[in-house]
């Protein structure tokens, strides 16, 4: 299982310009050491002590509550990165389009929780092939309205697959995205789905309280909370119906903000046959340096079994630039920006300055400076009175929200503590 070993041009963005014609499992042979500049910068790593022990928190937290983890593959779109989540036990994969599911089917992932609805005649129709050509598959999907369904069994009726498209009742609140906005309507979707056996089969109840987060002081918490409980009413309803189809039912939720709650609410479930409870968690294993930083602080100050597991997230994800001009006292313009970073959730935080000849490991300098202003290739960043801060520095730069900077770089090098490359990894986006 993993990506595809791919020969890597002078196209690839972050790839040493002398180094074309390099597959992308001998990256780790090379030698190349960011920290003695035989990277081109800008240039995103991924420090990969930091993944090992985020991945190790995880494990932690998952084994005090009995839930699983389908972490979202829509974070990182890499092959790689979706083998060392399964590899680390993680139940299956989740994703939230066809084309992620193609990736990951191609990554060898064998259970897919796809957190969406299918309607189109393409995305069904690549489902249900799947389906017949590998018995070992196990695909679930989401379903809110009857005319979902509809057409989610017609299709299947049409090009039968030998088995059928497992499907979770999503649940959701008034003025949120997709899901049933009440338990009558959930109740009526899941009879559907139960009516429309052999094709589809109801395999559990979903929804996701994440959309809450930005919310003010505790609003984001009660409301998810609120939705967490819509679920297992929704989940009770149709176990008192007979209406679940396999040995055991999903009931899913969980971004990146509030799994903790997704435990407090939904561990006890007790239905008439056991109970999968399955996270969707997609940025644990990178972490970040803004949003889910401050995130998992409000997870911690929750959760007292969150409290219990030691240590905590560490973010792994850096983007490295030049300093590219100092044209005003405590102005710096780096040779970064929104081409090789996103900002969605706020601007990058300086971490770490560099300066080759002189340092012999990066300074700290999280908190002192900031990036005030960015455009496509370049970022503003100030700093305090009496830096000292040249032309040629490094800088590297941690993001909020980890999904889109992946995005920004079809190849990534994973580094060691003295950030020495020891191997890359690609992103399908």
């Amino acid at each position: 299982m993993g990506g595809t070993d791919a020969i890597l041009d002078g196209r690839t963005k972050g790839l040493p310009h002398g180094s074309g014609g390099l597959r992308l499992s001998d990256i780790g042979d090379q030698g190349w050491r960011l920290l003695a500049e035989d990277l081109p910068l800008p240039v995103a790593v991924l420090r990969a002590s930091a993944m090992a022990n985020n991945s190790r928190w995880m494990r932690a937290f998952l084994a005090s509550s009995g839930a699983k983890l389908a972490p979202h593959g829509k974070t990182t779109m890499s092959p790689d990165l979706f083998a060392m989540q399964i590899a680390d036990g993680a139940w299956g994969l989740t994703v939230a389009t066809a084309q992620q599911m193609r990736v990951a089917r191609q990554a060898g992932v064998q259970r897919i929780l796809v957190a969406n609805e299918f309607v189109g005649a393409q995305d069904i129709a690549y489902v249900l092939g799947e389906l017949r050509t590998d018995p070992r598959l196990e695909v679930y999907c989401l379903a809110d309205s009857l005319e979902g369904v509809r057409r989610l069994a017609a299709a299947a009726a049409a090009q039968p697959a030998g088995r059928p498209i497992g499907v979770l009742v999503e649940l959701g609140a008034v003025g949120g995205r997709t899901g049933c906005r009440n338990p009558e309507t959930a109740l009526a979707v899941a009879r559907a789905v139960s009516l429309a056996a052999p094709h589809l089969s109801l395999a559990g109840v979903e929804g996701y309280e994440g959309l809450n987060q930005g919310l003010p002081g505790g609003e984001g918490a009660f409301k998810a909370a609120s939705l967490l409980d819509a679920v297992a009413g929704a989940a009770e309803a149709m176990d008192a119906e007979a209406l679940f189809a396999g040995d055991e039912v999903i009931v899913s939720a969980g971004g990146s903000a509030y799994y903790d709650l997704v435990v407090e609410r939904l561990a006890g479930l007790a239905l008439s046959k056991p109970v999968a409870l399955v996270l969707r968690s997609g940025c644990y294993l990178t972490h970040d340096a803004g949003l889910y930083e401050r995130l998992f602080g409000d997870v911690r100050e929750r959760s007292q079994r969150a409290r219990d597991v030691p240590g905590g997230f560490q973010n792994a994800l850096e983007v490295w630039a030049h300093v590219l001009s100092v044209p005003e006292p405590r102005r710096a313009i780096l040779a970064a920006g929104r081409r090789d970073f996103g900002h969605d959730a706020g601007a990058p935080t300086p971490l770490k300055q560099y300066r080759p000849g002189r340092d012999e490991a990066p300074r700290d300098i999280a908190g002192a400076w900031e990036i005030v202003a960015i455009n496509d290739q370049h970022a503003h960043m100030v700093f305090p009175d009496g830096v000292d801060i040249a032309v040629g520095d490094l800088v590297a730069l941690g993001v909020s929200h980890p999904c889109t900077t992946f995005d920004r770089w079809r190849l990534i090098y994973l580094v060691d503590n003295d950030y020495a490359v020891t191997s890359a990894i690609q992103t399908f986006f």
